[in-house]
């Protein structure tokens, strides 16, 4: 992976808790010091809205690794992590996609997972009752403000990523307050 990449590209942050999970991504596209858009939406419903994805880095290369992806969870619905897997192991292994400079969060009723083109299938650190995972240029500062916000406030998943995104647009030049947020409600009985 490039330092382009990890340094100069969006947030996307993501947050389950009592189980609701909410992802939520700025708007901001960057070339180098210019802001190209201040609306992007970085974040959306695939798999036929069962599934959350919000992705960093280069904007071709994220939508052909969601394209991939949805191919994937058609193959195999309702099993996420098998879908990205399968996913990962094609990034790191086929020519033309080890090329891709993306990352991807992704996050179904069940798992949040974040999928890097390295090969990694990470899922986040469990907290009590969920946890939190951030990626992009401004991911470092709007995990730790979720992580503050998850161990010392009642706030939900979706209240955490808007107060946590809206922390990270002030101290990140690479993130704005234009905030793109997909959630899915918890189960019944949860």
């Amino acid at each position: 992976m490039t330092d382009q990449l990890t340094m100069h590209g969006t947030t996307i942050l993501s947050v389950r808790r009592n189980g609701e999970v909410a992802i939520g991504g700025d708007g901001q596209v960057s070339l180098g010091n210019t802001v190209m858009k201040g609306d992007a939406r970085k974040v959306r419903r695939i798999a036929k809205g069962h599934v959350i994805a919000g992705f960093a880095g280069a904007t071709a290369d994220a939508f052909t690794l969601m394209e991939r992806l949805e191919a994937k969870l058609e193959q195999y619905p309702t099993q996420l992590m098998r879908a990205c897997v399968d996913l990962a192991k094609d990034w790191r292994t086929d020519r033309y996609l080890r090329k891709l400079e993306a990352m991807i969060i992704v996050a179904d009723k069940d798992t949040t997972l974040t999928i890097t083109g390295i090969g990694d299938v990470l899922e986040p650190e469990q907290l009590e009752g969920g946890g939190v995972t951030a990626i992009g240029s401004g991911g470092n500062f709007a995990y730790s403000a979720a992580l503050a916000l998850y161990k010392n406030t009642d706030m939900n998943a979706e209240q955490i990523v808007r107060e946590a995104m809206a922390i990270a647009a002030k101290v990140c030049i690479y993130t704005n307050d234009s905030l793109t947020l997909e959630q899915i409600p918890a189960k019944s009985g949860a």
